[in-house]
């Protein structure tokens, strides 16, 4: 039993259960991957180096990071990082912050086709946001806004939904800023069907091409039209969910959210209190009594599989950023913005001095000897990495 006392996190549920879940499936290579990363992280298994103190010799060793988007442990650098780059984009407005989420009745074609339908999502809402943006009788203009993907909820079942952070206003085509009333961006009952229609389009186009793969209705070997019917029958039964926050307020509130929901993983060794010898035990929030926090214990062989659920195919990218946000032309589009909002460019020189200014001094605290609290600790000698068997599945 692995109690509080002991420190326990992702990397030790699967090192203590993962052999008897590996004994009955077979991970794909993208989940292999995330796996032995994860429990490799920050152990010999990556190498690392010898760090000596110059004023009292104490040692001790530091090995690698593996730096998996999917690891608890290493998205703390990385969102700090990427948090620097996007305070540099905010414009000086209000913000608003949307979810749109895919009904439960699409976890089947999900599962089956994470790609697929992740592309679906991502290129309905976006379309949905454009579109209103873009009518004259709301803003007449290009909006710049963030979607973020997140695929699970509290007791990591899966829970397919994008974060959206939109600031009030957009771009017209002759560089003018026209600004969102105070307090309203879209309204909502009208956004849901709009971004419905647009995703259910998208299915439907994505069946006649063959992309979907037709074990994903009901277990059924080829797509039926009963089948395909009922599906689309309950999607249009009840109204998709689409949540909207009034406007953030100022940069500050901005970037707390980004950070918030840009690098969040869908467990954090935070949030795992514990593990017995086939239980898990996690602290999930629980939205029906008022938001209050409470333990759940979930059987470890349930809880690497609901974690599996959310490993992202081979290079698909969860954060992305449209409009004058957008890779094409960003740094025209982001200029006339400021520049219609009367908004000073960042200094690069300062924000670079900021930076630096932090990580020397995080820098300084992490090499300060806690044996003596005087020295230094400086690399004196590399660490090899030591091979690890492979991640296999039964055979």
């Amino acid at each position: 039993m692995v109690g509080s006392a002991t420190k326990v996190g992702l990397a030790e549920v699967l090192r203590c259960n993962g052999p008897a879940y590996l004994a009955a499936h077979i991970l794909s290579v993208a989940k292999a991957k995330v796996w032995r990363a994860i429990v490799s992280c920050r152990t010999a298994a990556l190498g690392g180096h010898v760090q000596t103190c110059q004023a009292c010799g104490k040692t001790r060793h530091v090995f690698h990071s593996c730096r998996n988007r999917h690891c608890p442990k290493c998205q703390t650098r990385a969102k700090e990082a990427w948090l620097a780059a996007r305070g540099r984009e905010l414009l000086p407005v209000a913000y608003f912050h949307l979810v749109f989420t895919l009904p439960h009745d699409l976890n089947g074609l999900i599962g089956q086709s994470p790609r697929t339908l992740y592309e679906m999502l991502f290129g309905a809402v976006s379309a949905t946001l454009t579109e209103f943006a873009a009518n004259p009788r709301r803003l007449g203009g290009t909006p710049a806004f963030t979607l973020v993907l997140h695929t699970w909820q509290q007791d990591l079942g899966r829970h397919v939904h994008v974060h959206a952070l939109v600031p009030g206003g957009a771009l017209k085509a002759d560089g003018e800023w026209v600004a969102a009333k105070h307090g309203f961006l879209f309204p909502i009952t009208a956004l849901s069907k709009v971004f419905r229609g647009k995703f259910v389009a998208a299915l439907k186009q994505a069946r006649e091409d063959g992309k979907l793969r037709a074990e994903a209705l009901r277990g059924e070997a080829s797509w039926t039209e009963a089948a395909w019917g009922d599906l689309l029958t309950r999607l249009y039964v009840h109204d998709w969910v689409v949540y909207a926050k009034h406007a953030l307020g100022g940069p500050e509130q901005v970037l707390e959210y980004l950070g918030r929901y840009a690098h969040r993983v869908a467990i954090s060794n935070e949030r795992i209190l514990g593990m017995d010898t086939d239980t898990v035990r996690l602290r999930v929030r629980d939205w029906a009594r008022g938001n209050r926090k409470r333990t759940l214990h979930v059987p470890a062989q349930t809880f690497i599989e609901r974690f599996l659920l959310h490993v992202l195919p081979k290079g698909f990218k969860r954060i992305r950023h449209y409009g004058p946000l957008g890779p094409a032309g960003k740094a025209v589009k982001l200029a006339q913005a400021r520049a219609a909002l009367s908004a000073p460019t960042p200094d690069p020189a300062v924000i670079e001095s900021v930076e630096q200014f932090i990580g020397r001094i995080s820098r300084i605290e992490w090499l300060r000897c806690k044996h003596c609290a005087i020295g230094r600790l400086i690399p004196t000698a590399p660490i090899a990495p030591v091979p690890v068997p492979p991640v296999r599945g039964p055979p």
